[in-house]
């Protein structure tokens, strides 16, 4: 049976990988066993990505991504040029912390910049924006939109990665989409 699904001839794919249809997988990529990667997946050159780690249909990887063990990635995720997650909290090379990973879960439609990095055991809701250089280290609520080291909230985002500026009444517009938005109780939902 034919592949559904391009790999340039020097990326390795291992045993037991679930990969979908239109994905494509890039030159020196590794995709590690029992990896699941969703139709229309685009995986960039040098891209790791370790045992387990799930990636829903459409998710955009760049250049020199490392996802690692414990990485689950909804639909329509960015993932910028050589950002990384890790997956232990105090990892030293002498001790074998394997059964310590923490899980990483990003949500449909978020992005991460260039050279962010993603500490393990925090999630990344729906829609948020993480700016390139970022260093997460706690909870992204959806839509909202991180920068810095250590990243610190500095607003919130559409579902078109424009920001969005609040009325009195907690009202907003994407100003390419022209959907609109509520503030309410500190969290965006889409009206």
């Amino acid at each position: 049976m034919e592949k559904e699904y391009f790999a340039h001839p020097t990326a390795i794919i291992d045993e037991g990988c679930n990969i979908g249809k239109g994905a494509k997988i890039w030159h020196f990529s590794h995709i590690m066993p029992n990896c699941k990667l969703g139709k229309n997946c685009n995986i960039g050159q040098n891209v790791v990505i370790s045992p387990g780690v799930i990636l829903g249909k459409n998710v955009k990887v760049q250049n020199n991504v490392s996802i690692y063990t414990g990485v689950t990635c909804d639909e329509d995720v960015f993932l910028g040029p050589s950002m990384v997650f890790t997956n232990v909290i105090n990892p030293r090379s002498a001790v074998n912390r394997k059964n310590e990973y923490a899980k990483t879960h990003v949500g449909k439609g978020a992005s991460i910049g260039a050279n962010a990095t993603i500490v393990c055991g925090h999630d990344i809701g729906p829609f948020a924006f993480i700016g390139a250089g970022a260093v997460v280290t706690k909870n992204v609520p959806a839509y909202s939109l991180w920068v810095g080291n250590p990243a610190k909230q500095m607003g919130w985002m559409s579902e078109y990665g424009h920001r969005l500026s609040f009325n009195k009444d907690g009202i907003a517009m994407c100003e390419e989409s022209k959907e609109k938005y509520k503030l309410e109780n500190g969290a965006v939902t889409k009206i």
